[in-house]
């Protein structure tokens, strides 16, 4: 990965979850664009979900990870992006799929089921498995056309 830029947001559920993901990303030579939130506060996930997805879309970042409660509604909406694959993630299986059959560029982890140890292991394995290509590439590219 040329551009080691990872953008990361999330609601207040995954507000706790966010320091120790930026804390992992720093010491292991990555620049983080914070997108929010910055406490446990209610806030609305899209807005901070839009601005990650934008960052990704325009190249300014390579990668995404994304933090709510279930992980899904900041999966969905990243998802609403053209240029967006990203993956709901709770087991290291899923992030490594995600990433060799799928091509995902976002990780989407829901904090209220998984520890910061695991949430932080998960990220890991994303960012360090490759896109297998082939016949999984064919489908990806299938994605976007309808």
């Amino acid at each position: 990965m040329q551009n080691k830029t990872i953008a990361i947001g999330c609601d207040h559920a995954g507000f706790p979850y966010k320091e120790g993901i930026i804390n992992y990303l720093t010491s292991n030579g990555y620049t983080v664009k914070d997108c929010g939130t910055s406490s446990l506060d209610s806030v609305d996930y899209p807005d901070y979900v839009h601005p990650l997805a934008q960052s990704i879309e325009s190249g300014e970042s390579a990668m995404g990870v994304l933090i709510c409660g279930s992980g899904n509604g900041v999966c969905i909406t990243a998802n609403k992006h053209q240029q967006i694959r990203a993956a709901m993630v709770w087991r290291e299986d899923i992030s490594a799929l995600s990433r060799q059959h799928n091509n995902a560029n976002v990780i989407c982890i829901p904090a209220r089921f998984i520890t910061l140890e695991e949430a932080v292991n998960f990220v890991h394995v994303f960012l360090h498995t490759e896109f297998e290509g082939g016949r999984h590439a064919t489908r990806v590219n299938k994605i976007t056309q309808f």
